[in-house]
This record gives structure tokens, sequence and C-alpha cells, in this order.
């Protein structure tokens, strides 16, 4: 899923007061942390997801294994805090038009 640069700027003006719903470990990215990822995602469109480990490159592998698996699109990567976006079936969130 792509997002234009104005849907990336009004959705993380929406994420700014979110808290992270999931935490990745050290394990990483596993299938439970996938499961409630989904779940999240279909609850809320809208999640902030925290990664513990100093580690950029891997949190990058696991932007980028996250967004495949789920069908999420990343709207922005800051330090360990990731927003992940993926609209679901009643589409509360109604981007901009580009």
């Amino acid at each position: 899923m792509e997002l234009s640069v104005k849907q990336r700027q009004f959705l993380k003006g929406l994420a700014h007061s979110l808290n992270p719903v999931v935490m990745i470990g050290d394990k990483g990215v596993t299938d439970a942390v996938i499961k409630e990822v989904i779940t999240n995602l279909n609850a809320h469109e809208l999640i902030k997801i925290r990664v513990l480990g100093d580690d950029r490159k891997l949190r990058i592998r696991m932007i980028d294994e996250l967004c495949s698996k789920t069908g999420a699109a990343l709207v922005q990567h800051i330090g360990k805090l990731l927003v992940l976006y993926c609209p679901n079936k009643e589409g509360k969130i109604v981007l901009p038009k580009d």
C-alpha cells in the first residue's frame, strides 16, 4: 500500500497522541506479534509499535516483514517507534485526496 506525502502527514497527526499497542522484544517478529498487529490494525486502522533493541538495520527488516505480512503501510519510523496504517472494512479514517 502506497501513501502520498499528504496522506502520510495526515496520519502522522492522528498518530501523535496514540500510545504503542504492540511491543516487539528480543525474539523479533514472531507469529504472535504478527497476530497482535493484525488484530490491532483491524480494530484501529492506525497503530504505534515499540521495538526494543538498538539495531536500526534490524528494525528496518522488521518493518519490511510486518508490512508485507500484514498488508499495512509504514507511516512513520522514529527511533524505536513505528506507526502503521491499514484501512479496515468500516473505514473509520478517511484519507485526504492527493
